[in-house]
């Protein structure tokens, strides 16, 4: 199998700079990366394992801006969440595409923070329909339908999007729980689980598995945002992580495969989530990964955006092209 390869993007956080911005999508790109990947939020509230810095870019401006400065490279959202009204959510992509003339994955969830939905009157909204009713009207008008729509949440007659977007736009149902893997077969090309350990990773497709097989589809596409740093070794890339908060973040999913004491205790218990060592130790993480049947890596260097380039780097050019060869060979 062929995985494609993307990078989280600076777009948040301390290091949020526009140089930095530029020079790593340049490199990406003149490195061979597939993707430039953003998250999103509205009132940004840092997870414990990050930093308290609140700054957060938008994530459409950001990638239209990083696509004006690069040539190919693809772009994606992991995961859009449902604060715009879906005629502004097609708007957007549909705009990006346009004017970009990129690929874009969409990525999408039902959020993670309630204070988001609270600010704008939305706190006891189903997020979860509220956002597959946004995508179902984004896709009808990315077909070019002129639509009207009459439902609790949202109302319009007569409603077209031009100009539609350049590329077919895959959607992704993020979260690593049963009920978004079951989402993402149901609703979705692919499922993005962003961090995940590796025994739930296997649980989850599993159960994909069999679901697609159960409704006569094929296999949708599978990914994964693994928390990333790479060093000369294992500790010292360890030690450039929050190691307590990744840990207090591990224990707090409720659905997550736990070690057989029942709750996390030490770094190792979250590969797969994390991917953190020598170059050797990503590409035995990665090659795992692509053993369980993972279409998309998207690396996830928030912790290592003080040496972002160096790290995109080090993983281009003694990671990659021996996971890429170990791919390619496994197909022929």
């Amino acid at each position: 199998m062929t995985t494609r390869f993307g990078l989280l993007v600076p777009h948040f956080g301390l290091e949020a700079d526009p140089d930095l911005l530029v020079e790593g999508a340049r490199l990406a790109e003149a490195r061979g990366f597939d993707s430039l990947w953003v998250r999103d939020h509205l009132v940004f509230h840092p997870h414990g394992m990050e930093g308290t810095d609140r700054t957060f870019i938008d994530p459409f401006v950001t990638l239209s801006y990083l696509a004006g400065v690069t040539e190919r490279i693809g772009l994606g959202a992991a995961t859009i969440i449902p604060f715009r009204h879906p005629i502004n959510l097609a708007y957007s992509v549909a705009s990006m595409s346009w004017i970009t003339r990129r690929k874009f994955d969409l990525g999408i969830g039902a959020g993670t923070f309630d204070h988001e939905f609270a600010v704008i009157g939305q706190a006891d909204e189903d997020r979860v329909q509220m956002m597959k009713e946004q995508v179902l009207i984004a896709r009808r008008l990315w077909s070019g339908e002129t639509i009207e729509w009459n439902s609790e949440r949202y109302t319009f007659t007569d409603v077209d999007l031009k100009p539609q977007p350049l590329h077919p736009v895959p959607v992704w149902w993020g979260g690593a729980t049963p009920a978004a893997a079951r989402l993402a077969v149901d609703f979705c090309e692919g499922w993005l689980p962003g961090r995940i350990t590796f025994p739930t990773y296997l649980q989850r497709m599993k159960k994909i598995k069999e679901m697609c097989v159960a409704q006569g589809k094929p296999m949708i596409m599978t990914g994964a945002v693994p928390v990333t740093s790479i060093d000369d070794t294992t500790r010292s890339a360890v030690e450039r992580l929050n190691v307590p908060g990744l840990i207090k973040n591990a224990n707090a999913q409720k659905f997550w495969v736990k070690p057989k004491s029942g709750e996390f205790t030490k770094i190792e218990e979250l590969d797969g989530s994390i991917l953190a060592g020598t170059p050797d130790d990503i590409v035995g993480g990665i090659q795992r990964y692509q053993e369980l049947g993972c279409d998309l890596l998207v690396f996830d260097f928030r912790m290592r955006f003080p040496d972002y380039l160096q790290q995109i780097e080090v993983l281009a050019k003694e990671v990659l092209p021996r996971v890429q060869a170990t791919a390619g060979a496994a197909a022929r």
